[in-house]
């Protein structure tokens, strides 16, 4: 298993070109808050998701961001990519922005997924969306689910005993309510079991019979849903999933999202968004989570850079009250 963006900001630069010039605030214009959701086997203490927060804050001047925590220690926030209940995960984190007094006094917010923490975010939107996401950009997330499990590295124990579990009862009580990727595993040669058991994926797709309006309404107020599938991308199967796309196990054959049904009958709103030029299929170099600094900056500068026509500085907030912990930091 790769773990994510710890060596992110070493890699060398892309051979594309990509722009350069800065951004520029007025002073008419609203910088907002970033929200960043790692993903599996990463943790918001490390090194390199703080740089990537880094990066943002130079990249993006005055730019606040938040690393969403599922607990208040590293290793605690790292198990949690594993084991737990992602529907009472994403409760948690609803709450935990919801209650930070810079995100939410903020206009809206700008929210960065990796990998799981892509659909995470998604879900997040569709579920509370307080405050509002403005621009939501997930690299090599799993947006249609998984139809294999991630191959894991010799001494990672966390990756083998969820993996072991996964594969003894995917579709088990124990498995869809602690088991994190079983949440979002989706075999299309087992639809019907998916469609019966799964907690998280079948829902936040909106699969079942029964749609949520909400979760469309929701999902329609982004101004622009990036999605990045990583070329070479060898830990995610399908890859393709990044894209929403369903891939025949047998065939191998792609489906894209523009001839599927949660596409063509509208269940969450993506084909009203693509229709508004607000939905982006991307593409990055290299294999999964393998992000230059220069190619993180480009995406910064063109989906995170302030909006202009309305004026909101972070340092209104009170010190005291940004300095208090909200439950689950």
């Amino acid at each position: 298993m790769l773990s994510l963006l710890t060596t992110l900001l070493t890699l060398s630069t892309i051979s594309a070109a990509l722009p350069s010039s800065p951004s520029t605030q007025s002073s008419t214009s609203f910088q907002p808050p970033l929200i960043i959701w790692h993903g599996l086997g990463d943790d918001f203490e490390r090194d390199g998701l703080q740089e990537v927060a880094e990066l943002a804050k130079a990249t993006n001047p005055n730019t606040y961001v938040h690393l969403i925590r599922l607990s208040d220690t590293g290793s605690g926030d790292l198990q949690a990519t594993f084991f737990g209940n992602v529907t009472e995960q994403i409760a948690q984190v609803c709450s935990q922005l919801a209650s930070d007094p810079i995100l939410s006094s903020a206009p809206s917010v700008n929210a960065l997924g990796f990998s799981q923490g892509g659909q995470f975010l998604r879900g997040y939107v569709e579920r509370c969306n307080n405050p509002p996401v403005r621009n939501l950009v997930t690299f090599g997330s799993q947006h249609n689910g998984i139809s294999e499990f991630q191959v894991c590295g010799v001494t990672d124990w966390l990756c083998h005993a969820g993996d072991a579990l996964l594969n003894a009862g995917k579709w088990s009580k124990l498995a869809q309510g602690h088991l994190v990727p079983a949440q979002y595993y989706r075999n299309p040669e087992d639809m019907q079991n998916y469609l019966q058991y799964s907690n998280f994926l079948a829902d936040i797709n909106n699969e079942r019979d029964v749609k949520n309006a909400t979760y469309k309404e929701n999902l329609m107020k982004l101004n622009r849903l990036a999605m990045f599938m990583f070329e070479d991308d060898q830990i995610v199967h399908p890859k393709e999933t990044a894209w929403f796309a369903e891939v025949n196990g047998t065939s191998g054959k792609v489906t894209p999202l523009d001839e599927r049904p949660i596409y063509k009958e509208d269940w969450l709103g993506l084909k009203t968004l693509g229709e508004l030029g607000k939905l982006e299929f991307l593409v990055a170099p290299g294999q999964h989570m393998q992000l230059s600094k220069r190619f993180l900056e480009w995406t910064f500068r063109d989906y995170f850079a302030p909006v202009e026509g309305t004026s909101f500085d972070p340092e209104d907030s009170e010190p005291d009250t940004v300095l208090v912990k909200q439950p689950g930091y």
